[in-house]
């Protein structure tokens, strides 16, 4: 599933001049259509349905990218946000995630960086998911049975161990949270055996294989673990 330039709306959140004017040339480069804001204040403002993306600045006068964040998020706005920092602490990136960020870019940064960290949040954006009264999630084509523990891909069944399918339930329906190795192996094998840490990077290797494009949806957030993230 390929995601176009054309029509989409990027809203960038900068109190730096510098960094915005750079931001905006090279995003319009790429086709897409940009719109700026100095301060969280003037963003609110500007912020509109179409926008399909917030790239956005985390140490800001006045709201800070976070506190913005947040009230989008309590407010039921579930749009995609890019924050941008210069602090690259475990703990801000974790709690830049933890209040519904989708990614985290620390500056000084490269623009081919920001280019694909851009593509890659709109990309997953594309996905849909539902989960219905017969406790069957669907996320476009990728279809998961909690009763049956069947999973299917473009309505074709994919032979998924017991592990895997463990793991991918176990992310799935935490979206957005990010597991350590220890986590997973807590609770997607359970009282299994003693197993490694490093087995759960092949498990999930496999299990990215087998489920084809939505693999790409299984992010490794290198130092932290993995989630599932749209």
């Amino acid at each position: 599933m390929e995601t176009t330039n054309k029509n989409t709306s990027i809203l960038l959140v900068d109190d730096e001049a510098d960094i915005l004017e750079i931001l905006e040339f090279n995003l319009e480069n790429e086709g897409y259509r940009i719109d700026t804001a100095n301060s969280a204040e003037e963003a609110v403002k500007k912020l509109k349905p179409e926008h399909q993306l917030i790239l956005l600045d985390v140490m800001m006068g006045g709201i800070s990218g976070f506190k913005m964040a947040d009230q989008l998020r309590k407010s039921g706005n579930n749009v995609p946000i890019i924050f941008l920092t210069a602090k690259d602490t475990e703990n801000d990136m974790l709690t830049g995630f933890s209040i519904g960020g989708d990614d985290y870019i620390s500056k000084p940064f490269s623009i081919k960086e920001v280019i694909a960290r851009v593509k890659s949040v709109l990309k997953r954006s594309e996905f849909q998911i539902m989960q219905n009264k017969n406790n069957i999630i669907n996320i476009d084509t990728l279809e998961i049975d909690m009763n049956l523990k069947t999973v299917k891909v473009d309505g074709e069944i994919i032979d998924l161990t017991k592990t895997e399918f463990n793991i991918l339930t176990l992310l799935v329906q935490n979206m957005g949270s990010t597991f350590t190795r220890s986590d997973i192996l807590e609770r997607a094998w359970k009282n299994d055996g003693i197993v490694l840490e490093r087995t759960v990077d092949v498990h999930i290797a496999r299990l990215r294989k087998k489920i084809g494009r939505y693999g790409d949806l299984i992010v490794n957030r290198t130092g932290y673990g993995y989630n599932f993230n749209l």
